[in-house]
């Protein structure tokens, strides 16, 4: 884990540029937020998310969240069938804030073509740049 100005920004994950961290898990992978998205969101009071069995695109919405500052649309970092729901996450949002990492993961995806969804996502050096650069005002 490294800090990149005040966001943590875990090892061993893949990252996309609309704020998801992807944890390939065996032929699954595990889809949740960043730390830098929910700070930017702030109070996350409520999450709409797919029913386990639908489909999700990479880079297309998959559902939203919203905060006391704005709703936000989920996109997805990769493209297959969702195999399993955080409930918890919809019934307490507020972990979303609290721990975007472990808990607050979103979907356990089984993807269509793993390979190719992690060839357009960031590694861990790309992402601590990224956020370096999202901290700088720039992208």
């Amino acid at each position: 884990m490294v800090k990149v100005e005040q966001y943590e920004v875990p090892e061993g994950l893949h990252y996309s540029k609309d704020f998801a961290w992807v944890k390939v898990e065996g032929d699954k992978v595990r889809v949740g937020i960043t730390d830098y998205a929910q700070k930017s969101l702030r109070e996350i009071v409520y999450a709409e998310l797919p029913e386990a069995g639908s489909q999700v695109k990479q880079s297309e919405p998959f559902g939203t969240l919203e905060s006391v500052k704005a709703v936000s649309d989920l996109i997805s970092a990769v493209t297959g069938t969702i195999e399993e729901v955080n409930e918890e996450v919809q019934s307490k949002p507020e972990t979303l804030n609290e721990d975007p990492y472990n808990k607050g993961w979103l979907l356990v995806v089984k993807p269509v073509n793993l390979q190719a969804d992690l060839a357009n996502l960031m590694d861990f050096d790309a992402a601590v740049e990224w956020h370096k650069a999202q901290g700088a005002g720039t992208q």
